[in-house]
């Protein structure tokens, strides 16, 4: 993997990276259960890991420049419990994740006769402790209030070593609620010198994360790292990343970049599933432009978005372009 500076040069010259949608949101369009599931789309990972494929190929025949793996509510204790799998086919199955991701994305540059070009980029997708929960709270990271920095730590070491041992170009940190996680991300990153990452926030409102810390607050400790190459949101409404991102503007490493890939902007409940709020819907591609003046050089979706959407953010940033990304 480059530098995060070789990243902001190759945004420079090429505009942002484009990132995939929700990936949980196109293996549902396509029929997958997922609802409810402790292990959600990572179940697939064991069950039928040609669905992930071909979602994984929607996004990327879509204009997607970084696929996320099938591991954000993933992990070494939750296969074990919920699939029955020894420790090691627990591994197995994690590293798969980057394994179905690189093949498609081998097979889609065959395809495409893209051969010679840059390839487009895989992340490692490790979500919150709070995903292992399975109780929602991702989005309030409450649980960071009973557990230590290096509880968390060893949380989610076993995860990371998998993603990183599979070979995944980055690994994206993603819907961190709470501060002391970010913390114990920053310093459990440095076990593994070699591997690049982007650390991204559910958020509360347009200054704060989830668990009411300031943005500014966390973008000060992800400084601290010299290997994270983004910082920014996901899974929050799209209204919110403009205030977001000018709340932190001025304390962004020049050496860093911002990440976004909001939601579709509807609220989710636990009983009803995602509801609309009535109001007239933002499109991700037309604030898009906004955000990349701010400095984000990696955008995409979340929740609700899928590759038509993601279609649509290409056009609006790259038109026609279609090359896949270059390496971090």
């Amino acid at each position: 993997m480059r530098s995060s500076a070789c990243l902001r040069h190759y945004m420079n010259d090429n505009g942002p990276l484009i990132l995939d949608g929700g990936l949980a949101t196109e293996l549902e369009a396509q029929g997958a259960k997922l609802q409810g599931d402790p292990l959600w789309s990572a179940r697939l990972l064991h069950t039928n890991p040609q669905v992930i494929k071909d979602a994984h190929y929607r996004f990327l025949h879509s204009g997607a420049d970084v696929i996320t793996t099938a591991t954000y509510q993933a992990s070494i204790t939750g296969f074990i419990d919920h699939l029955d799998v020894s420790s090691e086919g627990a591994r197995e199955l994690m590293m798969s994740g980057v394994h179905v991701a690189k093949e498609t994305v081998e097979r889609f540059v065959i395809d495409s006769h893209s051969k010679g070009q840059r390839y487009p980029l895989v992340a490692g997708s490790v979500g919150p402790y709070g995903a292992f929960l399975h109780n929602g709270s991702e989005y309030t990271g409450a649980y960071a209030q009973e557990m230590s920095i290096e509880e968390l730590k060893v949380w989610h070491r076993p995860q990371v070593d998998c993603l990183a041992a599979a070979g995944a170009d980055l690994i994206a940190f993603e819907t961190i609620p709470s501060i002391k996680e970010a913390e114990a991300l920053v310093e459990l990153l440095r076990e593994f010198p070699n591997s690049k990452a982007w650390l991204s926030f559910s958020c509360k409102d347009g200054k704060c994360i989830s668990d009411g810390s300031l943005l500014t607050d966390v973008v000060q400790i992800a400084n601290r790292s010299k290997q994270l190459v983004a910082v920014g949101v996901n899974c929050c409404r799209p209204a919110l990343v403009e205030p977001l991102l000018d709340s932190a503007k001025s304390l962004l490493s020049p050496d860093m970049c911002w990440v976004v890939y909001p939601n579709s902007g509807e609220e989710w409940d636990t009983e009803r599933g995602w509801q609309t709020s009535g109001k007239t819907p933002v499109s991700l591609p037309e604030l898009s432009h906004t955000w990349m003046k701010q400095g984000a050089a990696l955008i995409g979706g979340c929740c609700r978005i899928g590759p038509a959407h993601i279609a649509e953010l290409k056009q609006q940033l790259k038109g026609s372009c279609t090359s896949p990304a270059s390496a971090v």
